[in-house]
Order: structure tokens, then sequence, then C-alpha cells
């Protein structure tokens, strides 16, 4: 039989590995939050960049509608 202190120390074995199986985790999910955090962080970068691309678009088909209108009154008005 056993006696109480080798169950003890048995115990605290058993728990120190599983404290230290459950640090490696620990440790991993932090790697992959920071990967996560980067990833997101540079998905945020290029959605800004093109924010401002589409605004230049949008006022580019602008301002050729606007001259696409007068071409056409000019055209209209000569040709009467």
């Amino acid at each position: 039989m056993s006696s109480p202190e080798i169950e003890t120390a048995r115990e605290l074995a058993t728990h120190a590995n599983d404290i230290e199986h459950l640090q490696k985790d620990m440790d991993k999910l932090v790697q992959d939050m920071d990967e996560i955090k980067k990833a997101i962080q540079s998905i945020q970068t290029t959605l800004s960049e093109a924010k401002g691309g589409w605004r230049l678009l949008a006022a580019a088909a602008g301002a050729g509608g606007v001259l696409t209108v007068i071409v056409e009154a000019v055209f209209k008005y000569w040709s009467k």
C-alpha cells in the first residue's frame, strides 16, 4: 500500500504536469491572438486606403457626369 506522502507527491507531480500543459496552451493562445491582432490591423489599413479610392472614384464619376451634361447641352444649343 501507498503511504499518504507518496500519494501526495504523485498528485503534486500530476498537477505540475497539468499546469505545464495549460501554460503551453495559454502561450499558444497568446501567440495566436497577437497574430489575429496584426491581421485585423492590416485589414483595417487596407479598408482605410480603399475608402479613399472609392471617394476619388465617386468624385471622378460625378465630374464625368456633369461634363457629359454640359457637352450635351452645348450640342443641343448649337444644333438648333
